[in-house]
């Protein structure tokens, strides 16, 4: 447990890389206790840096926050980038940006708190439990309004924070914002097969055929974890991510170096699923695995099957949730596709410091109506779920 100190006494430094940033003492604030996310984790972010993944030259120049005692002992933490573009965030600001600059503002560099090329929920105010830890966050926060300010920036960004930080941003007057995604959520399915058991008849029997279609080319299924995974997988893997991204996006965001680093420091937190057919390997997902959740993040093929894109990441992923009791499922960003799938729609939330206020209450009005529009899309998103509406239904 944190002990009480002295607020008088606490700093705040910027620290431009995560390699002179103490792991342990990093760690101890981004994952205190038995809850563990492997993106807030010192491993995650300096495999990021360390491959030339996320740095200034790609467009995140790292300027995390440490915030310390009188005597340096690291108290909280906030993972900050300052950006040069708004790519990889998948929280679409460049409306904003396009508007800013015709205004005759600057909107790049902006400030973004965020885990780069990761659209997962999880802690931005990295503060351990103790008597401290909300005069800690609320430290932070005004932190980061002082920082964008001393340095001139258009725009501090939050991204994809939990909803009771969403909260304590919006308490201090920042911006906020909503979406949604898609969440698969395990409700002490002991197989697959109990899982299906809770959807209607036409949809269990959609997915039956999806999953035999999936393997019908003679296709298995391998999962990769822990001491297995070696570099031959990741080698793989890594035509797939590269294939896929360049026909998706253009550029893909991670190199080969950065799949060796977590090989090297998250391998028991990281779980491959990889596609064999005819003895080669043709297609993947890379997911990584928290306390309670699943996270899917990367896809790759260089053979087109129906249906198997659908086995590999979510059915997949979901048969592994059920084996390790894991509590939730998150397959990434957008794809209504996930909610016939048993994957279901949920709020993500992020927040934003404008010291314009011209440009401030333009946002300000934009966002209700946008955080209207995500409540009705839910709402509707939520009526239309593949799950049997009552429990007398009949399969």
């Amino acid at each position: 447990m944190l002990s009480r100190s002295d607020p008088d006494s606490w700093t705040i430094k910027l620290a431009h890389s995560m390699a002179h940033v103490d792991a342990t003492s990093w760690d101890a604030c981004a994952n205190p206790g038995d809850a563990y996310d492997p993106f807030v984790s010192h491993a995650f972010l300096h495999a990021l840096e360390a491959s030339g993944s996320a740095v200034r030259e790609t467009g995140w120049a790292p300027h995390h926050i440490l915030l310390e005692d009188g005597t340096g002992r690291i108290l909280g933490a906030v993972p900050l980038y300052l950006k040069s573009h708004s790519q990889g965030e998948y929280v679409f600001d460049q409306g904003w940006a396009d508007a800013f600059m015709r205004a005759g503002g600057k909107y790049y560099p902006k400030f973004q708190v965020s885990v780069p090329f990761t659209p997962a929920t999880g802690r931005r105010l990295l503060v351990p439990p103790g008597p401290d830890e909300n005069i800690l966050k609320r430290h932070l926060i005004d932190s980061l309004k002082q920082i964008t300010l001393n340095a001139d920036i258009s725009s501090l960004h939050v991204t994809f924070m939990p909803e009771n930080e969403w909260e304590k941003f919006g308490e201090q007057g920042y911006l906020q914002r909503t979406d949604r995604q898609f969440h698969w959520v395990n409700k002490g399915y002991l197989s697959f097969e109990e899982f299906l058991e809770d959807l209607s008849s036409r949809k269990r029997k959609n997915l039956r055929k999806e999953r035999a279609a999936a393997l019908a080319p003679g296709i298995e299924i391998e999962r990769v974890t822990g001491d297995a995974l070696q570099e031959h997988h990741w080698d793989a893997f890594y035509a797939f991510y590269i294939d896929t991204g360049m026909r998706k996006w253009g550029r893909p965001y991670l190199t080969r170096e950065f799949f060796s680093a977590i090989n090297e420091t998250l391998a028991d937190h990281t779980l491959l699923i990889l596609c064999k057919r005819e003895g080669r390997y043709i297609a993947g997902a890379l997911n990584f695995i928290g306390s309670n959740t699943l996270y899917g993040r990367n896809w790759g093929c260089i053979e087109d099957h129906p249906f198997l894109h659908f086995e590999t990441c979510y059915y997949q992923a979901i048969d592994f949730a059920i084996e390790r009791k894991l509590q939730k499922v998150e397959a990434g960003a957008q794809g209504t596709h996930k909610l016939a799938r048993g994957y279901i729609p949920t709020p993500t939330y992020s927040a934003h410091y404008i010291p314009n206020p011209h440009f401030r209450d333009a946002v300000h009005d934009y966002l209700e109506e946008e955080r209207r529009y995500v409540d009705s899309d839910i709402e509707v998103l939520s009526a239309h779920t593949p799950f049997r509406h009552t429990n007398n239904e009949k399969g």
